[in-house]
């Protein structure tokens, strides 16, 4: 029924012994552990990078091109969206105007 290799079973054993030691290497340590400076600084950015990483490219391709277009209704909602919270800083509020703004576009006028 399986077809064990005997690499499959290494690579699968040694992978599973270098995940606990590298996930268990701060707690085995005797002495409190710190990050340097710049590391705790970096680290502050580190949201903010992954969320553009993902959320940009959402908005500026479309079927893995770059859109050619003014009418797509995802450029009208996050300026809609920005315009929100740059008045008032408020997460919920920048969605709900994101989305006023998208769902007729999208629904309405097939953008």
């Amino acid at each position: 029924m399986f077809d064990l290799n005997p690499w499959t079973l290494l690579t699968i054993v040694a992978l599973g012994v270098v995940t606990v030691i590298t996930r268990g290497f701060f707690l085995l340590s005797d002495r409190p552990w710190t990050l340097p400076h710049w590391a705790q600084r970096g680290l502050q950015y580190a949201p903010i990078a992954a969320l553009s990483a993902v959320v940009v490219p959402e908005i500026v391709i479309s079927q893995g091109e770059l859109i050619q277009t003014w009418k797509d209704a995802r450029l009208y909602a996050v300026a809609a969206g920005l315009c929100w919270f740059a008045w008032r800083r408020g997460v919920l509020g920048t969605i709900v105007a994101g989305m006023v703004v998208y769902l007729p576009l999208k629904v309405g006028l097939g953008w």
